[in-house]
């Protein structure tokens, strides 16, 4: 490439290869960015796309080393040799990056307006610090945070989770920056605030001229943001084009099998989602499918609080569910607050029903959880699991309901034993108070049990951390039905793994729940995948539920605002790539 092709381009990386002393990580990545590009860079975990921004912005973990070129418009030479001194230069005033967390990235002693307000008196581009202060509050509100004054006055844990990632937002462009970073930048969000911050990147580089390098392992985003799109695996790109071109007609396996899997309107002959190993048979989506419409608003009746049990005993039974939590006095002489999490709900769960709770942080989802599993008490109301009643009961009352009852989380490596073998893992739960070990009996169920969930009978012989996360899942999901429940509860359960295990775990569940005549209760902010998995669902917002029915009634048809809201900022890929 000529010199002067070189200098016309924001970005240039050429032949970038990433090592550690005894593996390469990354090998000869290449991209060209010039002002207003928007490029995706998709991968799951392991891809090398997390480790290939942090070379691009001089912030490789030692012990790790780059070769190659990175040039950047305004600035001589290959950034790959520079000195940490020139870097720091460069950081925050010409390529700025917005980390997946906010809260591990803003410094939690230092008010949100300070921390804005400094990036911009370290690189001098204001004239003083009260200049610095004043324009700290005129990029709080460029980013649409709420009464930017009185953020500018917070400390980052006083802010939610949206608010702060609009804060770091605010921070890395503050210096206007010729190229914006974003990895995983919506991946803790709910819906509607992912929406809002998807808009506001895309409003905020349109505004500027910036150069956009999005980071991330979920395809509609990249469908919703980017014109360009690179796919990484193993350390390599072996797909790059239009994003149109690339997700409409693939043509790496690899890049067939991350969509197939991150489809969920698209099933197999046997109704399964599809894998990265059944993908040869996926159709991706047409640029010429049919474009979806926004739910429109129709007339609300009462939202019936009820989900028909079919006339059978329901095996989950609510009645005016309250669950009030008591806050601490804000003042010396004011009076003690509380907290609603749960204002009088009611449903029933019939046996076999998969049965999906959606709602956003705050909704009371979690307090639900608890409160059907016996790990918490209602305030007041009525909670009756496989025959056994909540309210009220004592510790030792409900041993049949922990037999009855189990729970799949969300971090299956935080819910497991790391000092633990596996075996014993999965046998916990049948070491029943006063009942004599039956050792061999435990190994063979252990061994059934496994297979079950599609793990190596050698895998009860390891540890947690040997596993890959989607494996640690099934780990977790052996253990809860190793005692044969009637209920299983999966709380998020997907949320965490990499769109390809995401599709084997549903289906996995999907395939137990069958085999094991399970009655599924599927907590989930991610509307898609509840849509997949189940034929019932309430909506819950601010500890109430505000819509209940039939889930393709409830996606196609919602009657509620706040499930209209919900669903028209869900995204999915077919709906992103027909809006483009």
């Amino acid at each position: 490439m000529a010199a002067n092709d070189v200098r016309s381009n924001l970005l240039e990386v050429s032949n970038l290869t990433i090592k550690t002393k005894s593996r390469t990580l990354v090998t000869d990545f290449n991209l060209s960015m010039k002002r207003g590009d928007r490029v995706g860079l998709i991968g799951e975990s392991g891809s090398g796309k997390s480790i290939t921004t942090s070379a691009l912005m001089g912030l490789l973990p030692e012990g790790v080393s780059a070769q190659g070129s990175i040039q950047l418009a305004g600035h001589s030479g290959n950034l790959v040799e520079a000195s940490d001194k020139e870097l720091q230069k460069i950081r925050g005033k010409d390529m700025a990056m917005v980390f997946q967390e906010p809260l591990t990235a803003l410094n939690p002693l230092m008010k949100i307006g300070k921390q804005v307000a400094e990036i911009m008196s370290t690189h001098k581009s204001v004239g003083s610090k009260a200049e610095a202060r004043q324009r700290a509050v005129e990029l709080l509100a460029s980013v649409k945070l709420p009464d930017p004054e009185r953020a500018a006055r917070s400390y980052p844990h006083q802010l939610s989770g949206g608010q702060r990632q609009r804060a770091m937002l605010a921070m890395a462009l503050a210096n206007d920056p010729g190229l914006l970073l974003c990895d995983e930048p919506t991946t803790a969000l709910d819906v509607t605030v992912q929406r809002q911050v998807l808009d506001l990147i895309q409003e905020s580089v349109a505004e500027r001229g910036t150069g956009l390098l999005f980071i991330t392992h979920d395809l509609s985003v990249v469908a919703n943001v980017c014109d360009r799109v690179l796919v990484m695996n193993n350390g390599h790109i072996v797909e790059e084009g239009s994003t149109e071109e690339v997700f409409s007609n693939p043509q790496h396996p690899y890049t067939r099998g991350l969509l197939a899997a991150s489809d969920l309107n698209a099933t197999d002959a046997d109704g399964r989602l599809f894998t990265v190993a059944s993908a040869a048979a996926y159709v991706p989506p047409s640029l010429d499918d049919p474009q979806p419409e926004a739910v429109a608003e129709t007339k609300a009746p009462e939202p019936d609080q009820q989900v028909a049990a079919g006339g059978k005993e329901p095996v989950i039974s609510v009645k005016d569910l309250v669950r009030t939590y008591p806050v601490g006095r804000t003042s010396l002489f004011g009076k003690p607050g509380e907290v609603q999490a749960l204002r009088g709900i009611s449903f029933d769960v019939a046996a076999g029903q998969r049965f999906g709770v959606v709602g956003e942080s705050g909704s009371g989802k979690s307090t639900l959880l608890r409160i059907l599993a016996g790990l918490d008490q209602p305030t007041s109301g009525s909670v009756q699991v496989a025959g056994n009643q909540i309210a009220g009961a004592r510790e030792k009352d409900l041993l049949q309901l922990r037999q009855q009852l189990q729970i799949v989380f969300q971090d299956p490596m935080g819910s497991l034993d790391p000092r633990m073998k596996v075996r014993d893992i999965i046998a916990e739960p049948l070491l029943a108070p006063g009942q004599k070990v039956d050792s061999a009996k435990h190994r063979k169920q252990v061994a059934d049990m496994l297979g079950a969930v599609g793990l190596p009978a050698d895998a009860a012989e390891r540890f947690p951390h040997q596993f890959s996360g989607g494996q640690r899942q099934r780990i977790s999901i052996a253990r809860a039905l190793i005692c044969e429940p009637k209920v299983l509860v999966a709380d998020e359960p997907v949320s965490a793994l990499d769109v390809s295990v995401r599709a084997q775990v549903l289906n996995l569940l999907s395939d137990l729940v069958d085999d094991y005549q399970l009655t599924l209760v599927f907590v989930s902010h991610d509307l898609s995948v509840v849509r997949y998995i189940c034929d019932n669902v309430v909506v819950m917002n601010h500890g109430e539920i505000v819509e209940s029915g039939r889930t393709e009634q409830i996606y196609d048809n919602p009657q509620h605002s706040y499930t209209r809201t919900l669903v028209n900022s869900s995204m999915s890929l077919r709906e992103e790539l027909a809006t483009r």
